[in-house]
């Protein structure tokens, strides 16, 4: 095991892993700068639609230990609402808590995105 150490393999393997976290960090950042400005250039648009689903994605994020001392975890909730559109055509969209709250499945409004970018539904009356 320790000709691992000595033969400079060591060096290369962190290297390689270093560069492997670094690149991943690098796609990730210009995943999320593609999808804004794709989002920034698509157009503004305001489609009849109703709403057929909403699910919430709850992660939670374990607390730390440091110097005997551990700090509780945290709780993340993503809200998410599908609509369908009168061709059928069916768009999950990333919505706010509050937004979420005042969603119903089978509400029929007028849907409000940009890209994959959601602005608002105003419900019909």
């Amino acid at each position: 095991m320790w000709w691992f150490f000595d033969s400079g393999l060591f060096g290369i393997f962190f290297v390689l892993i270093f560069v492997v976290v670094i690149c991943g960090f690098i796609y990730v950042i210009a995943s999320g700068v593609r999808q804004w400005k794709k989002n920034n250039d698509s157009p503004r648009l305001t489609v009849e639609a109703q709403v057929v689903a909403k699910r919430t994605d709850v992660t939670h994020h374990s607390g730390t230990h440091h110097n005997g001392m551990h700090s509780a975890g945290h709780t993340s909730t993503w809200h998410y609402a599908t609509f369908q559109v009168e061709s059928g055509d069916r768009m999950e969209f990333s919505v706010g808590g509050s937004e979420y709250g005042m969603l119903a499945e089978g509400d029929r409004g007028r849907l409000t995105f940009q890209g994959t970018r959601y602005l608002g539904f105003e419900r019909l009356r």
